[in-house]
C-alpha cells in the first residue's frame, strides 16, 4: 500500500497558511498528484474552507478545536478524503493559535499510522508583521507576553521556518528577519517565499520532498501559559446572506467591511490577529483580509462581480473580549448595510474564547 504524504503547515494567525496551501496544492496537481486538504478551526463556518473549495480543491474540515484535541476527527477526515479522492498528499492547516503539534499530532500519526502515512518536514510560516515585533522583543507587538509565547513555541518546534510575504518586504527587512531567526533558532532551516505570487515555492516544494525523520522537536511547554495566551483572543465566526435591490460591487463591499473594522479596532486599541471575509454566490467568490493593525486591508482574491445578493462569512481573531468583538462587528456591518441600502438575513454567529487545549495524545521526550 502506497503511503499518503502528510504535510502540515503551521504558523500564527494571519501568517498566510491558506494561500500557501493553495499554492502547494496547485503545484502538486501540476505534477499529476492527487491532493487533499484539511482545514481546522475552533468553530465551524470557515472562510478558509470555503475559499479552498471555491478554488476547486478537495477539502475536509476539523472544527471545534485544534488537531491536537480533535486527533480522532483529523484521522477520520483524512480517511474520508482517502476514500473519496485517493490523495497522494494531504496538506493540513492547523489553527493559527495552536502549538505543540509535533508532540500531539505528528508523533502520534507516526506511531499509530506508520503504514498509512509518511511525514513531510514540518514547516511553520513566520508572519512578518507580528513576528518581527515579537522576535525584536518590542513592547508594542499588540499581544500579551502569553500570546507571544505561542508564536515563539510554534517557531521552536519547526523543521523549517518559512519567511512569507516576500512581495511585501524589502531586502533589508528580509535580512533582519533572517538574522533574528538565526539568533533564536540557529539549527532550524530557513525558507523564503511569497504565497501570493509564487516566488520561492519551488524551493519550498523541494524541501517538502525530502525524506527523513522529520517532526522530532518535542517542546518543553507550559500549558498554563499556552492556554491563557489563547484565551486572550476573541474569536468570531459569522455567516449570513446579504441582499440589495440593485447590483453593487462584491469586492468593494468586502474591502469596505474589512477597512471599517480595522479603523474601529485601531481607534479602540485592539490588535487584530486576523480578519477574513469571503463573499460567495453562484460559482464566483471574493476574499478580503487584514493581518495586523499596521498593515493594509487587502483583496486577496477578487471576484470582479456585480451582485444583488451573496453569502457572507466573517472570521475575526482579535485581542479583545469576544462579546465586545461581536458587538463591534455587528454595529459596523449594520452601518455599512444601512448606508448601502442592503439587508442581511439568516445570520448565524459563534463568538467565544478558545478553551484550554487538552490533547488526545501527547508523546513525551
Amino acid at each position: 500500500m502506497q503511503q499518503i504524504k502528510y504535510t502540515m503547515v503551521g504558523g500564527f494567525l494571519g501568517a498566510g497558511k491558506t494561500t500557501m496551501l493553495a499554492q502547494l496544492a496547485k503545484h502538486y496537481q501540476a505534477r499529476g498528484k492527487n491532493v487533499g486538504i484539511v482545514t481546522n478551526d475552533q468553530a465551524a463556518d470557515l472562510v478558509d474552507t470555503n475559499n479552498l473549495r471555491a478554488q476547486g480543491f478537495d477539502v475536509g474540515e476539523v472544527a471545534g478545536a485544534c488537531f491536537c484535541c480533535k486527533f480522532d476527527d483529523l484521522v477520520s477526515t483524512m480517511a474520508k478524503l482517502d476514500d473519496a479522492f485517493q490523495p497522494d498528499i494531504i496538506l493540513a492547516e492547523p489553527v493559527g493559535s495552536c502549538t505543540d503539534l509535533v508532540a500531539t499530532v505528528i508523533q502520534p500519526i507516526k506511531q499509530m499510522y506508520e503504514a498509512k502515512f509518511s511525514i513531510a518536514p514540518y514547516i511553520v510560516i513566520l508572519k512578518p508583521s507580528h513576528g518581527l515585533r515579537i522576535l525584536k522583543n518590542e513592547k508594542n507587538s499588540g499581544f500579551s507576553p502569553k500570546a507571544e509565547y505561542i508564536l515563539r513555541k510554534q517557531l521552536e518546534e519547526a523543521d523549517a521556518i518559512l519567511i512569507n510575504r516576500l512581495d511585501e518586504l524589502t531586502a533589508e527587512q528580509v535580512q533582519e528577519i533572517e538574522a533574528l531567526i538565526k539568533r533564536d533558532f540557529p539549527k532550524t532551516t530557513i525558507l523564503k517565499a511569497s504565497a501570493l505570487n509564487g516566488d520561492g515555492i519551488e524551493a519550498v516544494l523541494e524541501y517538502l520532498d525530502m525524506e527523513g525523520d522529520f517532526g522530532r522537536k518535542i517542546l518543553d511547554i507550559d500549558y498554563d501559559i499556552y492556554a491563557e495566551g489563547e484565551a486572550e483572543l476573541g474569536w468570531l465566526n459569522s455567516s449570513m446572506q446579504i441582499r440589495g435591490e440593485s447590483a453593487f460591487s462584491l469586492d468593494e463591499f468586502l474591502l469596505t467591511l474589512i477597512r471599517t473594522l480595522q479603523q474601529e479596532l485601531k481607534s479602540a486599541g485592539y490588535e487584530p490577529a486576523h480578519l477574513k471575509v469571503i463573499g460567495l454566490w453562484e460559482g464566483f467568490f471574493g476574499v478580503a483580509n487584514l493581518i495586523s493593525s499596521d498593515t493594509s486591508a487587502k483583496l486577496s482574491l477578487a471576484s470582479n462581480q456585480q451582485v444583488k445578493e451573496f453569502d457572507l462569512i466573517i472570521n475575526a481573531r482579535v485581542a479583545i473580549d469576544p462579546a465586545m468583538l461581536e458587538t463591534m462587528v455587528n454595529q459596523e456591518l449594520g452601518e455599512i448595510l444601512q448606508a448601502q441600502h442592503l439587508q442581511k438575513i439568516n445570520q448565524q454567529t459563534q463568538c467565544f474564547k478558545p478553551g484550554r487545549p487538552t490533547p488526545t495524545h501527547r508523546v513525551q521526550k
